[in-house]
């Protein structure tokens, strides 16, 4: 062996040993220290720190801000809550923890109660860190924990801190986070900038959190001067701007937003931009240059690189318009909005929900509503806009379900009661635009067929039934001919043919009026809608189509059209573009024409007092209580709308207020509000709440008796008056237990007779339809789990029923058996059912009823009846003790 190969082998032994040497982790000296160090640091928290930046990059690639609200210090990824069925977690922050922990594990030297690997605090920074990201808080507290109790002299502390008290802020833990960190701040001067940032922006937080907004702005000034951070500086800017503008410091968030805005590239586009819209929100709408404000907007949108924020540029637009009450432009710029939307649902259901404000205001309700349904579509529950919106719509579809059936009623009685000839002429017209509509619809559809329409640009509608948007026949709900427009209201900011000018479809080939068949269609459906049919000929104007027309010498313009036209023309034709088709499914029987004016009054007195009580609206409210009166209402309907206008008119207009009072006073002189104008000392609606809640307690404490007493009195009382259909309700309560499930049911079924609109009837329809008839079919003979011993007496005898009830409380206490106990049932008006319930079967209710007549205790004399606890359950819905008595017998 050479002496070079000897070296060599002594080299490499040598150096074997020395490695495990230094593997030791119980041997404090340098080698060993070393070894363990820079393993920890450059093996395996290098790979543990790759995997936890790559997590943290996911977090914020993720992660969407929520600009209307004061933006968190952190950002943060979605809570384990806000999570979707399906998402996975971020696997770089379990490779993170995972390293952490190996590193803890195999290269910890603690020896003699000290580290001596100094890269372990380290490591359990990394550990609390991925657990935090993890949303295992209380675990990532005892990380931090670690290194401030067992690293105190480490570098890392001040971060361990701040990131133990980002714990506390997630755990709600406010109040102890602000104390500990304004203790470190107190006790500490020599903080290095970052790490003084880091604190006092967990320390901001919580203020915000606890609504310390002044603490806030404070502590964020501070990060923000002391981050060496880019992207944390603008952020910081920004909160401040927004801190400032909560507490309406308004001229120091401008300068806050307009500092984000010069450090233009320094700051992610996002501040940016929604700093200029911050500013703009601040515009004065009255005094403002707003040729300045629209050539601001002009510069941004034309920036290719705020492309993504278009949205929120239109939006601004959108509002400054909606301010200056310009509607047409504030629409039209809220569906630029919605056209160019980006992943801001807020700033969506922000579009929607200004859309619907801006219909509100003209009345729309139909479109309000649609707008509406949308925003919330868009909107997250926990906003707190949320539920008020939410209410808001319940109303809107009460409005419009009412307007519907006023609107349907309306069209089929003021068409029905037409002359045969103007019916003919209505239709005709409605068949015309139908035709018109018919033939757009299917040239579009020809051209998206032949691909010559590949990419339309389609507007923003709301989400809603495209049904609403078809047009619909005049007379069966569609068309009002009272004015003619569409009942249901069409697409918003969809174009659509007008009904009085020629449509222009074409370009250049297309500009001659006559090459146009659509314009010249419409051309003589406008044409025929003002003259009607004249044939072409001198004198026109006073000589009709058919020359069989009268014409009257006095007015040569006024034609008296035929009664019968001929109806061959139809023959050969779709249904739906002849008049016969629609004439034909008019009512003609005069109880019909009754029952829809009824329904409409009804639907009428509801919006009313949606108007009136709900929205706020009193002119509308004002106006669909008159309707009713002007429309035969029902005599129920005269009283509570007479009193309605007395108090709408109270505020606005006194004569008009006397005079529905004195109409009270004079045609309902015993009503519950003449009663309160006699006496001033009475509030009318106190009175019959009061009088509706005393009887509703008795019911509910078992007094059906005493109800029954007074119920038919107070519904005599308030006839006519809208109280009364709850009254009628209570009615039917005590009917159920006083008299059984038929006289129940015919109860019932009156209230829906009576009032069909009423907000009761919903429910007791449903209660027809599923628990009567499940009620019905209850029969004897139901295998049996327990059985009664039921004494039947008569009412009132109370001296009786006392000792009665305590001999049988006497066996029940001394059978020992829990399950054995004694009720006093109402079975009728004028018989109670004294019961001994729980008796294990039907030998021992024999024995037990034997053994209470012969033992000299209780001598009982009456018999009892032996009934298992379901026949007796049957006995008492439908009141049929006889039916039962004879089946045993």
């Amino acid at each position: 062996m050479t002496l070079k190969k000897i070296q060599l082998k002594y080299i490499l032994s040598f150096g074997i040993i020395a490695i495990l040497l230094a593997c030791s982790t119980k041997k404090d000296n340098f080698v060993n220290r070393k070894w363990h160090s820079v393993n920890t640091e450059y093996n395996v928290l290098y790979n543990g720190d790759l995997a936890l930046q790559k997590g943290i990059a996911d977090v914020k690639a993720t992660y969407s801000d929520n600009f209307w609200e004061v933006l968190p210090l952190e950002r943060m990824q979605i809570t384990e809550e806000e999570q979707k069925p399906g998402d996975t977690k971020n696997a770089n922050f379990e490779r993170a923890e995972t390293k952490a922990t190996k590193a803890i594990q195999k290269h910890s030297m603690n020896i003699g109660g000290y580290e001596k690997n100094n890269q372990i605090d380290e490591s359990y920074l990394m550990l609390g860190k991925s657990r935090y990201y993890e949303h295992r808080y209380l675990p990532a507290m005892e990380a931090f924990n670690y290194i401030l109790y067992k690293y105190p002299t480490s570098n890392n502390v001040y971060q361990a801190q701040v990131w133990r008290e980002k714990v506390n802020l997630k755990l709600e833990n406010e109040q102890l986070a602000i104390k500990n960190l304004n203790r470190t701040l107190k006790g500490q001067t020599k903080i290095k900038s970052q790490d003084l940032a880091d604190i006092n922006a967990v320390l901001a937080q919580a203020y915000v959190t606890t609504n310390k907004l002044d603490s806030a702005i404070a502590a964020v000034k501070i990060s923000k001067k002391e981050t060496k951070l880019k992207e944390e500086k603008a952020r910081y800017t920004f909160i401040l701007g927004q801190l400032y503008e909560k507490l309406n410091y308004k001229d120091s968030a401008f300068v806050a937003y307009q500092e984000v805005i010069d450090m233009k590239r320094k700051s992610p586009r996002s501040y940016t931009i929604y700093s200029h819209l911050k500013q703009s929100t601040q515009f004065d709408f009255e005094t403002g240059d707003s040729v300045a404000f629209h050539k601001k907007l002009d510069k941004l949108l034309e920036n290719i690189e705020n492309k993504s924020f278009r949205d929120v540029i239109h939006h601004q637009r959108a509002v400054y318009y909606d301010k200056k009450g310009n509607d047409k432009l504030a629409i039209s710029n809220y569906n630029k909005s919605l056209k160019n939307m980006s992943t801001d649902r807020y700033l969506a259901a922000s579009n929607y929900r200004n859309i619907s404000n801006v219909y509100y205001r003209e009345k729309d309700f139909r479109s309000s509503k649609k707008y509406l349904d949308s925003t919330l579509i868009h909107l997250s529950e926990k906003n707190s806009e949320f539920k008020p919106l939410k209410k808001k719509l319940e109303i809107l579809i009460d409005v419009v379900k009412y307007q519907d059936i006023i609107t349907q009623a309306d069209s089929v009685i003021v068409v029905s009661k037409m002359s045969p000839s103007n019916k003919i002429k209505y239709y005709q017209e409605y068949i015309d635009k139908l035709k018109i509509s018919d033939s757009i619809a299917a040239k579009k559809l020809a051209e998206s067929a032949s691909g010559s329409n590949q990419n339309p640009k389609a507007e923003m509608m709301p989400i809603g039934k495209s049904d609403e948007n078809m047009l619909l026949p005049p007379g069966a709900g569609g068309l009002s001919p009272i004015d003619g427009k569409s009942a249901m209201i069409e697409p918003a900011f969809e174009k659509k043919p007008s009904a009085d000018f020629p449509i222009n479809t074409g370009g250049l080939q297309n500009s001659f009026y006559f090459y146009n068949p659509a314009t010249v269609a419409q051309g003589k459906i406008n044409f025929k809608k003002k003259w009607g049919d004249r044939k072409l000929s001198d004198n026109w104007k006073i000589v009709s189509a058919s020359n069989q027309n009268q014409i009257d010498p006095n007015n040569p313009d006024e034609v008296v059209e035929e009664e019968n036209p001929d109806k061959n023309e139809e023959i050969g034709l779709e249904p739906k573009y002849t008049t016969t088709f629609y004439i034909d499914q008019l009512p003609k029987d005069e109880k019909v024409l009754d029952s829809l004016n009824i329904e409409a009054n009804h639907a009428r007195f509801q919006l009313g007092s949606i108007f009136k009580e709900k929205l706020k609206e009193n002119k509308l409210a004002i106006t669909s209580f008159e309707d009713v009166l002007e429309n035969k209402p029902e005599s129920k309907l005269v009283l509570p709308t007479y009193y309605n206008l007395y108090q709408l008119y109270g505020s606005e207009n006194g004569g008009q207020a006397a005079t529905y009072k004195q109409k009270i006073l004079s045609e309902y002189p015993e009503s519950r509000y003449a009663s309160a104008f006699n006496n001033t000392a009475i509030n009318a609606d106190i009175t019959a709440d009061s009088e509706f809640n005393v009887l509703y307690t008795k019911i509910e404490k078992g007094l059906f008796r005493e109800a029954n007493l007074e119920v038919d009195a107070l519904v005599k009382k308030y006839d006519g008056d809208e109280l009364n259909a709850k009254f009628d309700v209570l009615k039917a309560k005590i009917s159920a237990r006083l008299l059984g499930l038929s006289a129940y049911k015919t109860a019932l079924q009156k209230i829906v007779k009576n009032y069909p609109k009423g907000e009761e009837t919903k429910k007791i329809e449903s209660i027809l339809t599923s628990d009567i008839p499940a009620l019905e079919a209850l029969e004897f003979g139901a295998t049996p789990k327990t059985f009664n011993l039921v004494f039947v007496t008569n009412y009132p005898n109370e001296t009786s029923h006392k000792n009665l009830i305590e001999k049988l409380n006497k066996y029940a206490k001394e059978s020992g058996d829990v399950k054995i106990k004694v009720s006093n049932d109402i079975y009728s008006v004028e018989k109670n059912m004294i019961v001994l319930h729980g008796i294990i079967n039907k030998m021992t209710a024999e024995s037990v009823a034997n053994y209470l007549k012969e033992h000299k205790d209780f001598k009982l004399k009456d018999a009892p009846i032996i009934i298992s606890n379901e026949d007796y359950k049957v006995v008492q819905v439908k009141k049929n003790l006889e039916e039962y008595l004879a089946k045993i017998k």
